[in-house]
């Protein structure tokens, strides 16, 4: 089953600079350089962006049918996994961006250590793969699948944990760069609709943060959520007013979706409302985003958000 946990690790990440293209993070007045700063992230980012979520989903696709304990061959249902793309990128990007400035020695290690983690997961899953989608369990009474299962729980352990803190690393860089870019905007436009977009872009972290903790605290949710809301209504009111940027409804629709979800979620929190039987099997069975105000759905339109953000807006 998907738990909580996950459903954190499987956010897309949003980085302000990788957002929007060189504008985002200039270089000091009169350098020809690229900010290399912002290579070194965003081949971080790639990593996580392309090879993550997939990992999670072929963690949650095995576990779907097999015990914790490992597979036993009498199950009424063998969906086996998935497999993820191919690393080789990952750590030749790696690689290049931990030579780059400016030098993160911890930072670099967990890049490092999320490669080789990753890594070494994608043969595992292929061979998995291969296991089930050819039903060799029914020839050698799942003893290659019993073999399999605790390689496979630790390598997902090992990059689950590499993962966490690869990402803990850049959102903490992204958030300083976030705030410093909004005063930047703020400094050089005066709260238009640029500024209100790179706002509402880092409110809406704030919530997914606080609805996701592992112990939410509904008073820092309200707060969140107050913010975020607020920011939403700004965006509206500022768009197309004055001659200023007009925003489509594209990004507009995707912000209030998820400013929708996440009302749900707080009221869900908030009055302790149970999830129906059905709702924690489509939870468990990658349907997650189907349940209205849960964290899987929540997920699901910051991801859409951020899509939006990165498709129609530029600052």
């Amino acid at each position: 089953m998907l738990s909580l946990g996950d459903t954190v690790k499987r956010i897309r990440i949003f980085i302000l600079a990788a957002a929007l293209g060189a504008a985002a993070l200039p270089a000091p007045a009169g350098a020809d350089a690229p900010d290399t700063a912002v290579q070194k992230i965003n081949a971080y980012v790639g990593c996580i962006n392309r090879l993550s979520e997939r990992s999670y989903e072929s963690r949650n696709r095995y576990f779907s049918w097999a015990r914790k304990t490992g597979p036993t061959g009498k199950e009424r249902i063998i969906y086996g996994t998935y497999t993820i793309y191919d690393t080789a990128d990952c750590r030749n990007n790696v690689e290049k961006a931990n030579a780059l400035e400016p030098r993160d020695a911890e930072l670099e290690a967990a890049a490092s250590a999320y490669a080789d983690a990753v890594s070494k997961l994608e043969p595992l899953l292929k061979e998995a793969d291969d296991y089930y989608t050819q039903e060799n369990y029914k020839d050698d009474r799942m003893a290659k699948g019993k073999a399999l299962h605790p390689k496979l729980v630790a390598a997902w352990d090992a990059f689950a944990a590499a993962d966490k803190k690869l990402r803990a690393g850049i959102e903490l860089i992204n958030d300083k760069r976030a705030e410093a870019r909004l005063a930047e905007i703020e400094g050089k436009e005066g709260r238009k609709v640029n500024y209100h977009v790179a706002a509402l872009m880092i409110h809406a972290k704030r919530v997914l943060r606080a609805e996701t903790a592992d112990k939410p605290d509904i008073a820092t949710i309200t707060r969140a959520l107050s913010d975020y809301e607020a920011s939403v209504k700004a965006i509206e009111e500022a768009s197309g007013k004055d001659g200023d940027v007009k925003l489509g409804s594209f990004f507009t629709g995707n912000a209030k979706s998820y400013l929708t979800t996440a009302k749900q979620l707080m009221r869900r929190i908030r009055d302790k409302t149970p999830y129906s039987a059905g709702d924690r099997m489509m939870m468990g069975g990658g349907g997650g985003w189907m349940v209205e105000g849960s964290p899987p759905r929540l997920l699901r339109d910051y991801n859409q958000l951020i899509d939006a953000y990165n498709r129609g807006v530029r600052i």
